[in-house]
């Protein structure tokens, strides 16, 4: 299959790599939950950002290792992990925690960031 862009740079921006402030990833399963019930939340969440013209970049993921709970939706770079992914939470995710800045916290599993390490 031929390459979908002509040059690298080309493929950044059309990922909007240099504007983004977060990059959402959503594991669709399968074994933290049925395929098909993460699909229908991807295919929310891009629809959604899209209308609403995130400064975001989004990944779908078949697994994060946890195989439990899922879908799953982690937001960087806050290292926030929601579980139990549906439209519903997703879109409140969006505008409570993407937009506004305020993660929905009773719904939050765990807060990790990534931490950057030191070389010497």
């Amino acid at each position: 299959m031929p390459a979908k862009y002509k040059s690298v740079s080309e493929g950044l921006d059309a990922a909007h790599v240099a504007q983004a402030e977060r990059h959402l990833f959503l594991c669709l399963g399968p074994n933290c939950a049925p395929l098909d019930e993460g699909q229908v939340v991807w295919d929310y969440l891009k629809k959604r950002c899209a209308e609403l013209n995130l400064p975001v970049m989004r990944t779908k993921a078949s697994c994060f290792r946890i195989c439990v709970g899922g879908p799953w939706l982690l937001i960087y770079p806050e290292g926030t992990w929601y579980g139990g992914m549906t439209v519903e939470r997703c879109e409140r995710i969006l505008q409570e925690h993407v937009i506004a800045g305020q993660p929905v916290t009773e719904w939050i599993t765990q807060t990790q960031p990534l931490c950057v390490r030191k070389t010497d």
